[in-house]
C-alpha cells in the first residue's frame, strides 16, 4: 500500500461516519477484554464527534479560515493575463461503462463551470485539466481519466477541443501541481479549485515554484442565507461541511509530501 492509499484510509477512519464505525468496533473489543468502563467512553467520545461535528456553527467556524484565506488570495490575483487556467480534479467522476455511462458531477463541479467562464472571459488561451484515475494507475483495464471527464464537459460549454490540455496521470494535489508544471514551465497560471481547498492547493503551487494566482470557487453559502434550522440543527450538510474543513486542515498540518515539490 503506498503512501497516498494509506493517508485516504487513515483521514477517512478520523472522520465520521468511519470514526463511529471504527469506534464501535474498539468498543466491542475492549468489551470483550472486561475493560467496560473504558469501551463505554469509546463509544461516547465516538458518538459526540458525530454530533459535534454535525452542528452547523462548528462547521461555520472550521470552514471560515479556509474561505477567508482563498478569499484573500483572489482578491490579491490580478484579473488577466495568464498563459493557462489550470483546473484541479475532483469536480466530476469519470464514466464507468456499463455501470455510469456518462461522467457524473459532483458538489465541486463548480470548479469545472469556473475553467469555462475564465476561458470565455478571455483570461488565458489554455485550460489545462488535471486529474487521473486510480484504477488506470493501479494496471486495470483502459478507463476514463477525471481529466478527459473534464474535457467533455469544457467541450459542452463551449471551449474548443485545441484549447484544452489534459494531464492524466496524476491522482491527488501534490501530484496535480508536479504535473501542471511540467507543461506550464515557467508560464503564469490561474489556479481554479474549490475555495475550501485553495489554500492548499495554492501553498504547494508556491512550493512548487509556480507563478500562480487563485481563482476559487465552489463558495459554501454563509449562515445569512441559510434557513433557520439549517443553521442550528444537526444536519448531513454540516457534517459534510466539518470532514470536508479538517480534511483540509489535517492534510496541511500532517502531510509534508509537498515539500518534495520544491525545485
Amino acid at each position: 500500500m503506498d503512501t497516498f492509499v494509506l493517508l485516504k484510509f487513515l483521514g477517512q477512519l478520523a472522520l465520521p461516519p468511519a470514526s463511529l464505525a471504527l469506534g464501535l468496533i474498539v468498543a466491542g473489543v475492549l468489551a470483550l477484554l472486561g475493560l467496560r468502563r473504558l469501551s463505554r467512553l469509546v463509544v461516547v467520545l465516538a458518538v459526540a464527534e458525530l454530533l459535534v461535528l454535525s452542528l452547523p456553527p462548528v462547521a461555520d467556524a472550521l470552514m471560515r479560515p479556509l474561505h477567508d484565506e482563498a478569499r484573500a488570495a483572489a482578491k490579491a490575483a490580478p484579473a488577466c493575463c495568464y498563459d493557462a487556467i489550470v483546473v484541479l480534479g475532483g469536480g466530476i467522476a469519470p464514466a464507468a461503462p456499463p455501470y455510469t455511462p456518462e461522467p457524473d458531477l459532483n458538489d465541486s463541479a463548480d470548479r469545472i463551470w469556473q475553467g469555462a467562464r475564465l476561458y470565455h472571459r478571455g483570461v488565458a488561451p489554455r485550460i489545462i485539466v488535471s486529474g487521473g484515475n486510480p484504477r488506470a494507475a493501479a494496471g486495470g483495464a483502459a478507463v476514463m481519466s477525471e481529466a478527459e471527464a473534464m474535457r467533455l464537459f469544457l467541450l459542452d460549454l463551449g471551449v474548443p477541443s485545441a484549447a484544452i490540455v489534459i494531464e492524466d496521470r496524476s491522482l491527488n494535489t501534490i501530484q496535480n501541481i508536479r504535473g501542471v508544471r511540467e507543461l506550464v514551465k515557467g508560464g503564469r497560471v490561474a489556479l481554479v479549485t474549490s475555495a475550501s481547498h485553495m489554500p492548499r492547493a495554492l501553498r504547494l503551487a508556491r512550493t512548487a515554484g509556480l507563478d500562480v494566482a487563485a481563482f476559487p470557487t465552489d463558495w459554501l453559502a454563509p449562515p445569512e442565507v441559510r434557513a433557520s434550522w439549517e443553521n442550528w440543527l444537526p444536519n448531513l450538510g454540516a457534517l459534510s461541511m466539518s470532514s470536508g474543513a479538517l480534511w483540509e486542515i489535517m492534510a496541511k498540518a500532517f502531510d509534508r509530501r509537498g515539500a518534495s515539490l520544491a525545485p
